[in-house]
Formats: C-alpha cells, sequence, structure tokens
C-alpha cells in the first residue's frame, strides 16, 4: 500500500515517463542532445520531489542543505544533493562530452525510476 496520494503518484510517474521520452530523444539527435539531456535530468529530480513529498519543500531543504552544510550524515538527504550538484554541472557545462553526458542522465533515470517504483508500486513503464 502506498502512502503516496493520487496527484503526487500521478506527477511523479508523469515526470519518469517524460525523462525516459526526453532522453530518448536526445539519443536519436545528438544536435538538441544538450537541452534535452539537461530537461530529461531535471524530469528525474522532479519525479523523485512528488515522490518524497511537497517538491517546493523538498527542493528548499536540499537548497539549503547545498549551502550550508558540507558533510551530510542522512544518506537520502546526500543522495539529494548529489543528484543536484549532478543536474547543476549539465546546466552549466553544456559543451560537455555528448556520451558522458546521456550516461549521467541515463543513471539519474535510473534513480528516479528505482525510487518511484519503491514509493508508489507502480512503474512508469521501460
Amino acid at each position: 500500500m502506498s502512502t503516496m496520494d493520487d496527484y503526487r503518484r500521478g506527477w511523479a510517474l508523469r515526470y519518469l515517463r517524460e525523462a525516459r521520452v526526453g532522453l530518448a530523444v536526445a539519443q536519436e539527435t545528438p544536435s538538441m542532445a544538450p537541452k534535452l539531456v539537461l530537461d530529461a535530468m531535471r524530469k528525474a529530480q522532479a519525479a523523485i520531489y512528488y515522490t518524497l513529498g511537497e517538491p517546493y519543500f523538498v527542493e528548499t531543504i536540499v537548497q539549503q542543505t547545498l549551502h550550508e552544510k558540507p558533510v551530510l550524515e542522512d544518506p537520502l538527504l546526500r543522495c539529494l544533493v548529489e543528484i543536484e550538484r549532478i543536474v547543476r554541472r549539465a546546466a552549466h557545462t553544456p559543451g560537455r562530452d555528448y556520451q558522458e553526458a546521456i550516461k549521467e542522465a541515463s543513471a539519474l533515470i535510473q534513480v528516479a525510476s528505482d525510487v518511484v517504483e519503491l514509493f508508489t508500486g507502480e512503474s512508469a513503464g521501460d
């Protein structure tokens, strides 16, 4: 039995599906890849946030932690902060290696998929 409401479950699954589609399109269209990969990463991150609670509050906690705490004891918060760092790095280095960006986005989408499935008991489709 899931502890998520239908609203957040629906958005988490939607963002996860959109992240997968965006990554697939990025792999087929290298000229558009930087923007599509970044969008896919952000959607995967949003899927995680919707899964964990109110996205605004989760994001606020992550942002505060990112700026205030150099050492994190909580493994979930450490994971969320690392995801934020990955997304920021992708946003600030648009000319980076295409294959590396695809690999990073794919890994992030897999993490999001695992989190969403763990909390919802549903898969957004592979």
